[in-house]
Formats: C-alpha cells, structure tokens, sequence
C-alpha cells in the first residue's frame, strides 16, 4: 500500500511543451480520491508548482528549488527552507560574468535573469499559454551582481547555469564547484525542450547544471514530509528522469524512472516506464500499480 507519491516535473510529469495531459490528470485525480498524498517535487519556483498543482486539485504540500522549499499548499506558508547564501550567489554570478556563461536566478516567487534564453526562453514561452495570474514571474536585470548585492533579499532557491558547447560548459563548473558550501548538480544529459514560434517547434538543446545551497535534495524534503505524516519509506513512490531525482528513486519504496531518462537514474531505478513524457508514461505506469488498470 503506498501513501505518498512523488512526482517530478520537467521531462517527467510534464511534456515537452511544459503540458500535462487530460489522461495524466484525470490518472491522478482518482488517485488522489484514494487518500494518497501527491506530491510535486521540482527544480521550478513555488508559484509555478502551484499552477500545475491545481491542475490536478490542490494537494497538501508541494518540493520547490530542487528541495530547497516544502510548501504547505493548504496554509500558504513555507514550512522547511534551505536557501543559498547571499555571497555564494555573488561568487557564482561572478565566475559566471567573467567567462561569458549564461545563468538565472531562482527565488521563493520569480527567476532573475538578464536575458530570454534557454530554460527562461521555455518558460517564457510557457507563460503564454497561461492566464496571467498563473505565469511564472520573470525579471530581467540589467547589472545581476549590483542587484544581488544591494538587494536586501535571502531566498535564494538555486542558480542554473547554461551553454551549448559542452567544453566550454564544463571549465566553467569545475571553478564554480571549487565554492565552498554549495553543491552543484553533476547533469550527464543536455536538456531538450521544444518551443512553439508560430507554426513552427524549435527544440532547445543545452547543457546545464544547477548550484544549491549545501544538502538541498528532493529526498531530504520527501523525509520532512514523511515525518509530518508519519508515512514510512517502503510506502512511497517517486518518479523522476534526472540526477536531481537520483536520491529520491534510489531511497523510496518504490522508484520510477521515465523512459530516456539519464542512465545514472534508469540504473537503480525499481522500474523504468515502457512510455516517455511525451506519451504518458507516468500516467500508464500508475494505472498499472495504484488503479489496477
């Protein structure tokens, strides 16, 4: 009997497009009938988690910044937090400024940026899809550094690093993984979203990595929730496709690994989804173990 499930985002529970079927959601509203907790856990920012949460009915909590952020969705509030330091953001954005590399900031409600690309071009994209009040915030900022210096906030969930030359990419993370007191996510895959421009769909391929303050991890999370609800281990689900799930796979009674998701996490995963995220493979797969379809 499982509890808990919890769900990544990107490249999992959603397409390519940032799109979540009526198929995967009409799956996870009757599970949710069941009296078993869905969690949506995610490298994206509180609000834009919400979003989708509510796509499916709101749930109780949802994991923002990679486990950064536990959100209580019921109460509003942020019940567990392990935020970046203001002087490790300012090293990074410094390496990052000196050698001409492209990264955004995320916090608790918008991605900083200094221009549209990559990651931020996709979700930017996303946006228009959505009614305003459900966008995700997005703020250009002119100096980045002169901004995080003088700013006078603190929550600051994660920094992703971005670039298309994989040699380029890499020399740069080795510096930035010399900062002490952080972690940064070794990514073996290059992302791939598509963007719509028209009629046309242009697929956005990258290397990226992403720096957390020190033992940010989706599992981590995961355990403060247990805790809260007193669910074991053995009666948790979690499905992912990236090394920022790795840990949340390995540790959960039952691990899930999409189709095409990166070696590292098909390797200890309990299951691997005969179906991808373009194809609704979580919702197939939890058909089979929860609804007996």
């Amino acid at each position: 009997m499982y509890n808990l499930i919890a769900i990544d985002l990107d490249g999992t529970l959603l397409n390519s497009n940032g799109i979540m079927s009526n198929e995967t959601k009409e799956t996870l509203q009757k599970i949710k009938d069941k009296d078993i907790k869905i969690v949506l856990t995610s490298g994206r920012m509180v609000d834009s988690i919400k979003t989708i949460s509510n796509e499916i009915g709101n749930q109780k909590y949802l994991i923002a910044g990679n486990g950064a952020i536990v959100y209580d969705i019921e109460k509003q509030e942020i019940l567990y937090k392990n935020y970046l330091k203001k002087e490790k953001v300012l090293d990074v954005i410094k390496i990052c400024e000196e050698n001409s590399i492209y990264y955004n900031i995320y916090t608790e409600n918008e991605v900083l940026t200094t221009s549209l690309k990559y990651n931020v071009l996709y979700y930017h994209k996303e946006n228009a899809n959505r009614e305003e009040k459900d966008r995700m915030k997005i703020s250009i900022v002119n100096n980045m550094y002169e901004y995080v210096l003088n700013s006078k906030r603190d929550d600051y969930l994660k920094i992703t690093i971005c670039d298309e030359d994989r040699m380029i990419f890499n020399s740069i993370i080795r510096k930035i993984k010399q900062i002490k007191e952080i972690d940064v996510l070794d990514i073996e895959h290059m992302s791939r979203k598509n963007i719509v421009q028209g009629t046309e769909t242009i697929e956005l391929n990258y290397s990226y990595t992403e720096v957390s303050a020190k033992n940010v991890d989706k599992w981590e999370a995961i355990n403060y929730i247990m805790k809260q609800e007193n669910i074991h281990k053995d009666h948790v689900i979690a499905i992912g496709d990236n090394i920022n799930d790795k840990k949340m796979i390995e540790n959960a009674g039952l691990g899930i690994a999409m189709a095409g998701s990166t070696p590292v996490v098909t390797e200890i995963a309990n299951i691997v989804t005969s179906e991808n995220n373009n194809q609704d493979g979580v919702a197939k797969e939890l058909k089979k173990i929860i609804l007996d379809i």
